[in-house]
């Protein structure tokens, strides 16, 4: 393994997306490092906490966990003391936080399955949307969408489409490409429901040329020049102006922030989740 690239150890006993949401937000301000995650979920016995712990002994790493079992959480405090690898509990302080001020214990059950209500089907029904109209894809479909993306590549786009996705949003999304007409069907759609995406060019260079570099591809194209990008941005502003929608800077903002914003303008749009 490349010693450059780091990793972080997510531990569940359940499938662990709450602490792998929680890891990716804080890589994310990290942006200058190379960061992998390894998830280890549905862990139900001491030994695998104690394979898990040796594993990011042996990487140089740390845990981030989530575990309701008490045992299994007495485990990694051990573990944590004799391999001397940080261990951070992700739910462990809002619990205790909840029992302390509410006076209720926990109920200690792992992989507490989904409810099955209309609000979890509603989410799968977005989720299944929003991959299948991803990058420009089924057009033909836009008109159950809440909402529609619309940015130059790299302005985080698809991230953003699924993360509302899971709060029973359906997303489309659209590249916006120079070369590239937009479809017809675009300016037909409500204005209210369109949302463009924008970035400081300087930001967007440097995200290109990161993603060339990833690719194996040399970064001093045009993809990630000054002048293309410019261009590229102020085509789409003059698109964001004729259709009339909401023009959101996504520039050094967690996906979560900027989807905080896009929820709070279009509450009144959306359905409930």
């Amino acid at each position: 393994m490349n010693k450059d690239i780091k990793t972080i150890l997510v531990g569940s006993d359940s499938a662990g997306e709450t602490a792998e949401t929680v890891a990716r937000a804080t890589m994310r301000q990290f942006q200058d490092q190379e960061v992998r995650l390894e998830r280890w979920a549905n862990i139900k016995y001491e030994e695998e906490i104690r394979q898990m712990m040796e594993r990011a002994a042996s990487l140089g790493s740390f845990v981030v966990y989530t575990l309701v079992l008490p045992e299994l959480r007495e485990m990694i405090r051990q573990e944590s003391a004799r391999l001397g690898v940080c261990a951070i509990d992700v739910m462990g302080p809002v619990m205790e936080g909840f029992i302390r001020t509410f006076d209720s214990a926990p109920a200690q059950r792992a992989a507490m399955p989904h409810r099955m209500d209309r609000a979890y089907f509603n989410r799968v029904e977005a989720i299944e949307y929003t991959v299948k109209s991803d990058d420009g894809q089924y057009v033909s479909g836009w008109s159950q969408a809440d909402l529609i993306l619309l940015g130059v590549s790299r302005t985080s786009k698809t991230p953003l489409g699924i993360y509302l996705a899971h709060k029973g949003i359906k997303v489309a999304n659209y590249p916006l490409v120079p070369e590239v007409k937009v479809p017809e069907e675009l300016y037909r759609m409500p204005s209210e429901r369109l949302i463009g995406l924008t970035m400081d060019a300087e930001k967007l260079i440097a995200i290109r040329i990161e993603r060339l570099k990833s690719m194996g591809l040399p970064f001093d194209v045009s993809y990630a020049s000054v002048d293309r990008i410019s261009e590229e941005l102020e085509l789409a502003h003059k698109l964001f102006r004729r259709l009339g929608c909401l023009v959101v800077d996504v520039t050094n903002r967690a996906i979560e922030e900027t989807a905080g914003i896009i929820l709070e303008e279009r509450k009144q749009l959306l359905p409930m989740f």
